[in-house]
């Protein structure tokens, strides 16, 4: 009899064991912040409140606080990211590839507008093609940043050497160039058009990329098991109105699918990343 009565009284405190780990476990999960990690294409400031809708969507969606957060920098970035600080990261092709490669997260999606570079000059400035910028100052947004890369691409294509200037946020770039700190500063063609009209109009554009590969939705490895909801959270995201006046209002269209080969082809500017972290 004994022995019975031991067995129901160790089964019974295991049952009670289980299901309080169970719910301490639940408790720890929804009370986890879950980090959301834009990369510094503009200032903090503007980067809180553009992506304010998709944290309280996905705080909803996820049943879990979500802070959106960033970095001094494009390189400070993608340090952070490597290191794991981010739960989902939106950032450029380039350290998204790194990102997968070498931090293993996975890609989600991207959006659907082109990405583009450009080099902007002040509109009544004297200088009409690569060759004018010889011995001038150019602005860049860091040494990691895409824009910048595929700048100083630019300028070496064109037999130029500058040692460009780097500055922390594309508004500040565009500033610093009606300011004749520097006779051009490359930024995102998204980045032009969100600046306000005044400072448009006093700009011009002197070069532009082809597309590139823009900003993309990277999840850290260790929610792969949440893979396709949180990837379903941000489709069903799209569709409401605050997304719809998002994408209006910074011109992105919407979210898609990434193509094949697409991050496989930032491969050269990913590898300039991991060569300047090092």
């Amino acid at each position: 009899m004994f022995p019975i009565v031991f067995f129901r009284s160790f089964f019974l405190n295991w049952v009670v064991a289980l299901v309080l780990a169970v719910a301490v476990s639940t408790q720890a999960q929804s009370t986890e912040v879950f980090r959301l990690g834009v990369a510094p294409h503009t200032s903090a400031r503007v980067i809180l409140e553009m992506y304010q809708p998709l944290r309280l969507y996905l705080e909803s969606a996820l049943g879990q606080s979500v802070d959106v957060v960033t970095a001094p920098d494009f390189t400070e970035f993608a340090r952070r990211m490597l290191h794991q600080d981010y739960d989902l990261a939106i950032t450029t092709g380039h350290q998204a590839r790194l990102a997968q490669t070498d931090a293993h997260y996975k890609p989600l999606l991207t959006y659907s507008a082109d990405f583009r570079a450009v080099g902007l000059v002040a509109s009544n400035s004297t200088i009409q093609k690569a060759s004018d910028l010889k011995g001038q100052p150019v602005l860049g947004l860091s040494p990691t940043s895409l824009v910048t890369l595929w700048g100083q691409h630019w300028l070496m294509s064109n037999g130029l050497n500058q040692t460009l200037r780097y500055v922390s946020a594309s508004d500040s770039v565009a500033h610093l160039v009606l300011e004749g700190q520097a006779a051009l500063g490359f930024t995102s063609m998204a980045n032009y058009q969100s600046l306000p009209r005044p400072v448009q109009s006093q700009l011009r554009i002197l070069t532009i990329s082809a597309p590139l590969v823009g900003r993309v939705y990277v999840l850290n490895q260790r929610h792969a098991p949440r893979f396709q909801a949180i990837k379903t959270a941000l489709s069903d995201f799209a569709k409401t109105e605050p997304a719809q006046t998002y994408f209006a209002k910074y011109k992105l269209d919407g979210y898609r699918h990434l193509r094949q080969g697409e991050l496989e082809a930032m491969e050269p500017f990913a590898a300039e990343v991991r060569q300047t972290l090092k």
